[in-house]
C-alpha cells in the first residue's frame, strides 16, 4: 500500500485515477479547489463517489496557497504525488490568463516544494499535447523541440516541464511529465468537444465545427490514460546514463527526469468523430462550420514509443467503443 496525493481529484482524470488507485489498495488523499470553470455540481458528484471509499480523503484548498500546501505535505508522508490540478482549456487562457499563472505556475512551484522538502519518492504531473504548438512534424515525439507554444495554457505546461527538470537536477527529485492527448470518456469535462456535441445534438441545437471540420485529434480514452499514469507512477524516473549535453534528448536527462506522450497513436478526423457521436445517439447533428480558433492547432498525433519501451503500455481503445461508453454515461447521469 502507498499513500498518494492526487491533485485535481474531483476533476475528470483525477477522479478516474483515484478510483483506480483505491481499487488496488492505495490510500489516496485528493486535493481540489472545486472552482467554477465548469460545473461544480459535476465535480461534487465525482468527489461523492470517491468519498465512499475508506481509503480516500478529500482536502479542499487552492494549489496556489503556499502555507496550506506546505502544511498538507508536512502533515502527511506521501509516497507519490500525481499533480493533475491545473487551470485547463486553451481558449479560456485567451480570456483569463492570470488564472493560468496562479494555478499552473505558482501552484506547481508549491507542489515541487512540498515534494522536495518531504521526501516524496516520485512526482508525476500532467503536461499536455498542446506544448507541441507550432510543430508540424508528425507524429509528435517527446524528442522534438517544443519551444513554440501558441497559447498561454501550452506555455504554462511547457514551463511545468522546465520547472520539474530544475528540481530533478538540483534536488534529485524524480519527476515524470505526461503529455496527454485529447482525453475523453465517462464523467468527462463539459468544455470538451465530445460533451458539447452530445449536449447540443440531444437538444436539437447546432454544433460548432471549427476549422471547417479539417481538424485531426489523437482522441485517448480515459481508462488508457489512467493505465499509463499508474504504470509511470510505479516506474520511478531515473537518470539516463546515455544522456549527452552535446546532443541533449529533451525527454530524459542526467537527472531523474522523464517526459512521455500518452495518446492513442491514431489521429481521427473531426468529422469522423462527429459521425461516431451521431451513430451512438441515433441522431444527426446540425453543423455550423467555423474558422480555426486562436490558440488551437489543426492536428495532434502522439508518438508513444518511449512509453511502450519503458512501461510496456500503449493506449488502444477504439474511438467508437469509447464514445459509446461516454454516451451511455451521459444518458444515465443526465437522464436523457
Amino acid at each position: 500500500m502507498a499513500r498518494v496525493l492526487v491533485t485535481g481529484a474531483a476533476g475528470f482524470i483525477g477522479y478516474h485515477l483515484s478510483e483506480r488507485l483505491l481499487a488496488r489498495g492505495d490510500e489516496v488523499v485528493g486535493l481540489d479547489n472545486f472552482n467554477d470553470y465548469y460545473s461544480v455540481e459535476l465535480k461534487r458528484a465525482r468527489a461523492a463517489r470517491l468519498a465512499k471509499h475508506d481509503g480516500f480523503e478529500m482536502v479542499e484548498l487552492e494549489l496556489a496557497d503556499r502555507e496550506a500546501m506546505a502544511a498538507l505535505f508536512a502533515a502527511r508522508a506521501f509516497d507519490g504525488v500525481v499533480n493533475l490540478a491545473a487551470q485547463a482549456g486553451v481558449r479560456y487562457s485567451l480570456v483569463n490568463p492570470h488564472a493560468y499563472v496562479d494555478a499552473n505556475l505558482v501552484g506547481f512551484v508549491n507542489v515541487l516544494e512540498g515534494c522536495r522538502h518531504n521526501g516524496v519518492k516520485h512526482l508525476v504531473y500532467a503536461s499536455s499535447s498542446s506544448v507541441y504548438g507550432a510543430n508540424t512534424e508528425m507524429p509528435f515525439s517527446v524528442r522534438h523541440n517544443v519551444d513554440h507554444p501558441v497559447s498561454l495554457y501550452a506555455a504554462s505546461k511547457k514551463a511545468n516541464e522546465l520547472m520539474a527538470h530544475t528540481y530533478s537536477h538540483l534536488y534529485g527529485l524524480p519527476t515524470t511529465g505526461l503529455r496527454f492527448f485529447t482525453v475523453y470518456g465517462p464523467w468527462g469535462r463539459p468544455d470538451m468537444a465530445l460533451f458539447l456535441f452530445t449536449e447540443a445534438i440531444l437538444k436539437g441545437e447546432p454544433i460548432k465545427v471549427f476549422n471547417h471540420g479539417k481538424m485531426r485529434r489523437d482522441f485517448t480514452y480515459v481508462d488508457d490514460i489512467v493505465e499509463g499514469v499508474v504504470r509511470v507512477l510505479d516506474n520511478t524516473a531515473a537518470p539516463n546514463p546515455a544522456w549527452s549535453s552535446d546532443r541533449p534528448d529533451p525527454s530524459t536527462s542526467a537527472a531523474p527526469y522523464r517526459i512521455y506522450n500518452i495518446g492513442n497513436n491514431s489521429p481521427v478526423e473531426l468529422m469522423d468523430m462527429i459521425g461516431a457521436v451521431e451513430r451512438a445517439l441515433g441522431q444527426e447533428a446540425k453543423k455550423d462550420f467555423m474558422p480555426m480558433q486562436p490558440g488551437d492547432v489543426p492536428a495532434t498525433y502522439a508518438d508513444v514509443d518511449a512509453l511502450v519501451e519503458d512501461v510496456g503500455f500503449k493506449p488502444e481503445t477504439p474511438l467508437e467503443t469509447g464514445i459509446g461508453r461516454f454516451i451511455e454515461w451521459y444518458r444515465a447521469y443526465y437522464e436523457v
